[in-house]
């Protein structure tokens, strides 16, 4: 089959709104969102965008949902990813890409061999290294704009308050149940967007939990699964997953650090990649809910997190 001739409109390139429907696509101004909300970066923390940065973010500004305001946000935008693993590589690449102002990376682990088939931010040279220096090394040669920095720590009750108060976004790359509810919990309480991922086998999922705006992750799971939940290191999960649910987590931070989208709160995006499938399943908040609920806590508001591991029976430095 011969391809078009150009300019003759029916090419993938061709405008049917230009006469002929020759030459690109002009883009058109977006119209408002059903159910958008307002974005995490107050008007008074933005600047105007200097020519290096309006060239180097041009492909952004070009969005209509984006614009140069939108730029500017992200460009003054504090996100913190907890877990340089295979979500948190794939997520913290993305968000340095598009010129997050300050990126936080928090782990406590060292790059093995095992972990290059999914987490893209380290490379072969970096097993035994600290995954946070291999992350920032990374992150800052692809995108030098960018504020990064490197948390060596492990997320506990005790120093939450401290790590994750200042951010205007935290993106969840942990791998286990303890330190999703930690992060859940302490999210919650300190008033923080959570960007929630998970990944299994060939299973993934994606949500947003605002307190403010709607259910928390212990509306969801109100309870840990009974038992011990299976891991990705016992029964494995599809490289390329963790780098497409780590992708919309990110989209999910742009959102909320934008503004004017719809994010994924009150709603959980489950993909399941290798029947080529994607569900929508709706997640209501709790009025009974111990975090977010009429009463939260066992103390109420002043709580502070950590509390949740006793709720548990269990605290994060026993996982």
């Amino acid at each position: 089959m011969s391809e078009p001739a150009a300019g003759t409109g029916t090419g993938a390139g061709a405008d049917p709104d230009r006469p002929g429907g020759r030459g690109p696509r002009r883009p058109r101004a977006a119209g408002p969102t059903p159910g958008a909300g307002p974005g995490v970066i107050p008007d008074e923390r933005r600047r105007p965008l200097t020519p290096a940065e309006r060239r180097r973010y041009h492909r952004n500004i070009l969005v209509p949902q984006v614009g140069a305001a939108g730029q500017e946000r992200i460009r003054a935008a504090r996100v913190l990813v907890v877990g340089a693993g295979g979500l948190g590589s794939s997520a913290a690449l993305h968000l340095a890409a598009a010129g997050v102002g300050r990126l936080g990376i928090v782990d406590p682990d060292s790059v093995e061999i095992s972990n290059l088939q999914r987490q893209i931010l380290h490379r072969t040279a970096d097993v035994g290294r600290a995954k946070t220096d291999s992350a920032r090394e990374t992150l800052t040669a692809l995108n030098p704009d960018v504020e990064v920095l490197a948390l060596p720590l492990r997320l506990t009750g005790a120093n939450a308050p401290q790590v994750l108060r200042g951010w205007d976004v935290v993106v969840d790359g942990t791998d286990n149940f303890p330190a999703r509810y930690l992060l859940g919990d302490a999210c919650a309480l300190l008033g923080v967007p959570l960007v929630h991922g998970a990944v299994l086998r060939t299973h993934g999922q994606v949500a947003v939990f605002d307190a403010a705006r709607g259910p928390c992750y212990r509306c969801l799971h109100p309870d840990p699964p009974p038992g011990r939940a299976p891991s990705c290191a016992e029964v494995g999960v599809l490289g390329v997953l963790p780098g497409i649910i780590g992708s919309m987590q990110a989209a999910e931070a742009l959102k909320l650090v934008i503004g004017g989208a719809r994010p994924l709160i009150g709603r959980v995006l489950v993909l399941d990649v290798w029947g080529g499938a994607v569900t929508e399943l709706p997640v209501r908040k709790n009025p009974a809910c111990p975090t977010c609920g009429a009463r939260p806590g066992p103390a109420g508001n002043d709580t502070p997190p950590g509390w949740s591991w006793e709720y548990l029976g269990r605290r994060p430095d026993d996982s």
